[in-house]
């Protein structure tokens, strides 16, 4: 990078250049992988994130991040990466800017969302995931901190976008489609108030643990919060073991008790599905169509958060902070928001734009998100759980 420092990259006022022609602005986000800054395409002027990473760190990961979002290029919901290489003393990958997560949009609303909204979200993040699964790939650590709006402003600014694939993990050889075998006594890899009981029960991931934790999801936003939320313990072990047998002790119909039958219908389906089975991505979708007729409403695309505000939605809040915030970033496109133990980072984070989360930036605790091992694995610890996490910037 010209003119910066070899061991602060982008510290300078001065313009730096990374990757030939990436400008470097201002930072945005940071984790224990590194640091996360906004910048510009010299091309074309698009805005970009750039993520620096120290190239003497203990477990890497931009080089597996970038190999990953080329493995799911091109993919409708999936965040672009434009160019990975080093830098001094950095391993820098640069990405797309997106907008804000589900979970900042998600507060903004309340942190309650209408059936329509959850139902119409839900066949949009089936389909991010199977478009994963196709790929040969499972997630492993869904959350609304990783799925992200479009940017602010731009006719993708309410398309659902997947990112940081930190996690991700293949599950069957591309060739020969020969799938992982069954394991257990596996560490915990991914959220834990979100992650499959299997998942809790040490036993290998694979397509359906990902289907259930969406469903977690799914009634996360519907309810507010989950019956195993908040409970505590002395050590985290013991706080994810009571995660895992409260989620096992809680009926279906009870947890989905309110709601139209096709969430509690969806819960059981992924919960039966056999380890190596494809799921039938249809039949889930169809099951959220079903739901908004249920609820005597259509899939018209009208979702909570744009209806905020007298009808003007986030981008015209009212009140002054937001407006403030908004202006100053909106070259950037950046929104994000960073639980204690989450982190979501919005770049264009999920087609060809890789809304890469930036590994967890300093951390803005909530309580609501006390319980979360959010992203991170007993394997990898820590590292893990920060993928690219954007401080709330533009909803904050």
């Amino acid at each position: 990078m010209s003119r910066s420092h070899s061991n602060s990259p982008a510290t300078t006022r001065s313009v730096n250049i990374v990757g030939v022609h990436y400008r470097v602005g201002r930072r945005i986000g940071e984790g224990s992988f590194g640091i996360i800054y906004e910048g510009t395409n010299l091309l074309n002027n698009q805005p970009v994130a750039v993520k620096f990473e120290p190239r003497k760190t203990d477990a890497p990961q931009l080089r597996d991040e970038y190999r990953t979002y080329k493995i799911l290029y091109d993919q409708p919901g999936i965040p672009s990466a434009y160019y990975y290489g080093q830098e001094g003393m950095h391993n820098i990958l640069v990405i797309d800017l997106l907008g804000p997560s589900l979970e900042d949009v998600f507060d903004k609303c309340g942190r309650i969302f209408s059936v329509k909204t959850v139902a119409m979200l839900a066949k949009d993040m089936v389909t991010r995931v199977q478009t994963i699964h196709e790929k040969n790939l499972i997630y492993r650590d869904i959350k609304p901190d990783n799925f992200l709006l479009g940017r602010p402003g731009t006719k993708d600014a309410n398309n659902v976008y997947i990112v940081d694939f930190g996690m991700a993990k293949q599950y069957r050889d591309p060739k020969t489609k020969q799938h992982i075998p069954y394991r257990e006594r596996k560490s915990l890899s991914g959220t834990a108030r979100y992650m499959s009981i299997n998942t809790h029960l040490g036993r290998e991931q694979s397509r359906r643990d990902d289907l259930e934790a969406l469903c977690h999801v799914f009634l996360y936003f519907l309810k507010g919060q989950l019956p195993w939320q908040g409970l505590k313990a002395a050590t985290n072990k013991q706080k994810y073991e009571k995660i895992g047998q409260k989620k096992q002790g809680t009926p279906i119909d009870e947890l989905c008790k309110g709601y139209p039958e096709e969430f509690g219908i969806y819960l059981k389906y992924v919960r039966k599905l056999g380890f190596d089975e494809t799921p039938d991505y249809d039949f889930l979708r169809e099951l959220f169509d079903k739901a908004i007729r249920r609820n005597g409403e259509e899939d018209d695309k009208v979702y909570d958060w744009m209806v905020l505000n007298e009808g003007k939605g986030l981008e015209h809040r009212s009140s002054g902070q937001f407006n403030a915030k908004y202006k100053e970033l909106k070259g950037a496109g950046v929104s994000g928001s960073n639980q204690a133990g989450n982190g979501r980072w919005h770049s264009s984070a999920t087609n060809h734009n890789i809304p890469y989360k930036a590994r967890e930036p300093p951390a803005i605790d909530r309580a609501t998100h006390d319980d979360d091992l959010d992203g991170a694995s007993e394997e990898q610890g820590a590292h893990c759980c920060s993928i690219v996490r954007i401080v709330r910037c533009l909803c904050h």
